[in-house]
């Protein structure tokens, strides 16, 4: 049938459709939001992040969006803490050492906290002694939580993330829970 559903995955839900681990359970899982069977999701947005996850019935498809060696785009809306000077931006635009090496470049701009933007549940922390930016950042490789790491290394820890783009693929106005089934070219 070839189902691509395009879907806002709340914080604190994890992309998956069980929860097998030992951790306390009780853990939101994509099964309270959808219920399209044989459907899985293309790659992973950790629980702790938000915004765009892509699902599939198509093998094929779910391995070109979710492999890395396809090298699809992805675009995150990342609110860290600090304000970044363009030294810090350059950093990330050449690319982080990392623990488990260097990552490649990313596409990165400052920009505006983005319209329309949800609160999140549980808010992050604030404090008012240090301000808090707005990135965008468009990268093509997944480490684990690679942009987190990849703002703290620049001394900017993540404090919010939200994925609003795969490939040609857009977050558009779904708002946190919802979900559109969209027709491939």
């Amino acid at each position: 049938m070839n189902v691509l559903i395009l879907f806002n995955k709340p914080f604190n839900v994890l992309s998956q459709f069980t929860d097998r681990s030992t951790e306390a359970s009780g853990r939101e899982t994509l099964s309270r939001y959808i219920q399209i069977p044989h459907v899985y999701a293309a790659g992973r947005l950790d629980r702790d992040s938000e915004g765009l996850l892509l699902l599939t019935d198509d093998g094929k498809l779910q391995a070109r969006i979710a492999n890395p060696k396809h090298k699809m785009a992805k675009t995150y809306w990342v609110q860290v803490e600090g304000a970044p000077q363009e030294e810090a931006l350059q950093s990330l635009r050449r690319g982080v050492q990392l623990k488990d090496g260097l990552t490649q470049p990313a596409k990165v701009r400052l920009m505006e906290e983005p319209a329309g933007l949800w609160p999140r549940n549980p808010p992050i922390r604030v404090r008012k002694s240090v301000p808090d930016s707005w990135i965008e950042m468009t990268i093509r490789e997944g480490k684990n939580r690679q942009i987190r790491r990849m703002t703290a290394a620049i001394g900017h820890p993540c404090l919010r993330l939200i994925r609003a783009q795969i490939g040609d693929w857009h977050l558009g106005d779904l708002k946190p829970g919802e979900f559109k089934q969209v027709t491939r070219l």
